[in-house]
């Protein structure tokens, strides 16, 4: 091969070889004839740019792994795109859940910001741990070991509590050690002289002292509840007197007694100190016993008194109830406490003056859901921060 020829093939050899390298080089969109670039849409970019902000706001976090930037990133563009469009309220907390067990996977504190970017951005206030909207005027629940506070509205204004009072009553009966096998009479001084309401305990009815409690706790019975003080040590003047004594002893410093069933307007508490009196009488396995169970029967004469309990949250099997008690009288409205178990806690809940019944147990269900939220997010976070 002649000189002239070698130096031809040399130099086309190396316009080949950088031709093929060019077009490796060059983007997919370039390689097509004609094929226009696109642009990416404006929505699509705001995108972007929201996850880039939050990618670099976690980057200042304290030791920070890649892994977990990456995390804070893909759950901030999740977040971001779930709040693009109107959803509904249990979207967007599916949406704010997503967020979350990206944070955990993740593993650090990094993706905390992007799980707080996607509770910001909810459009409304349906988050899962909002405090709940309650119907009852007065309300107070607590965490009956720690006595952490979790919902209070009103709670140290004084009123009626209407058959509450008759949850004092058996805890003083429980505390005497009185027989309860004993047996006692309904009199004419058993009647209710502040309502005119009737029982069927008729006036010359006998039964046990503890029959009488059970009838007091579970179906808010007035004669019965009467018939305990009137009958107690010292009589009903004694009765009051310790019923007042015991409060002051628990720091019920809102609560005033006259009477033992609750008929009184004049028997007043607050809905925080009725919560001190439930935490008492709690730890009287009676009173949890006589309060909770579904129903009772009292031989009265030849007929048999079949009875059954006030609260129907009892009968309902998600429900955990360790104490309740029912009231109602009009200047009270509807009232319940309980204490029950929600979310691993021992949780007592009082409510007062509520519209009906169908009230106090909507704000039950309410509180519930909410414990239960919190409960859930608090164990998120908790694994966020061991991981972190």
């Amino acid at each position: 091969m002649t000189h002239s020829k070698l130096q031809w093939l040399r130099r086309a050899t190396a316009a080949l070889s950088l031709g093929v390298t060019l077009s490796l080089m060059a983007p997919p969109s370039l390689m097509a004839a004609g094929a226009p670039v696109k642009k990416k849409p404006v929505a699509a970019q705001k995108v972007k740019a929201k996850a880039n902000a939050k990618v670099k706001v976690a980057a200042k976090a304290p030791v920070v792994s890649a892994r977990a930037r990456r995390a804070a990133a893909k759950a901030a563009v999740q977040a971001d795109a779930s709040v693009a469009r109107p959803q509904s309220g249990k979207a967007r907390r599916a949406a704010v859940v997503a967020a979350k067990s990206a944070a955990v996977a993740g593993g650090a504190l990094a993706a905390v910001s992007a799980v707080n970017a996607a509770d910001h951005h909810k459009p409304d206030a349906a988050a899962a741990d909002e405090l709940p909207k309650l119907s009852a005027n007065a309300v107070f629940v607590m965490d009956q070991n720690s006595r952490e506070v979790l919902v209070s509205k009103n709670d140290k204004v004084v009123m009626p509590i209407a058959s509450l009072t008759k949850l004092m009553t058996g805890l003083l009966v429980a505390d005497a050690k009185l027989p309860l096998d004993e047996e006692i009479m309904i009199t004419e001084d058993d009647l209710d002289i502040y309502k005119g309401t009737g029982s069927r305990l008729s006036v010359g009815t006998r039964l046990t002292r503890g029959e009488a409690m059970h009838l007091a706790l579970m179906s808010s019975e007035n004669r019965a509840a009467h018939a305990l003080g009137r009958t107690y040590p010292g009589g009903m003047v004694n009765f009051v007197r310790l019923m007042n004594a015991k409060a002051a002893e628990l720091g019920m410093r809102d609560t005033h007694y006259i009477e033992p069933t609750g008929l009184s307007v004049e028997n007043r508490s607050s809905a925080r100190d009725l919560a001190l009196l439930v935490a008492a009488a709690y730890q009287r396995p009676l009173l949890r016993e006589f309060s909770t169970s579904q129903g009772y029967a009292v031989e009265s004469g030849r007929r048999v008194l079949q009875y059954h309990n006030s609260n129907r949250l009892t009968a309902d099997p998600k429900w955990e109830i360790g104490l309740q008690k029912t009231g109602y009288i009009s200047e009270a409205g509807r009232c319940m406490v309980m204490s029950a178990k929600l979310a691993g806690r021992q949780i007592i809940m009082v409510f007062l003056d509520a519209a009906d019944k169908s009230a106090r147990i909507g704000d039950a269900q309410r509180v519930r859901r909410y414990v239960e939220s919190v409960a859930s997010t608090d164990s998120i976070e908790r694994l966020v921060l061991r991981k972190g």
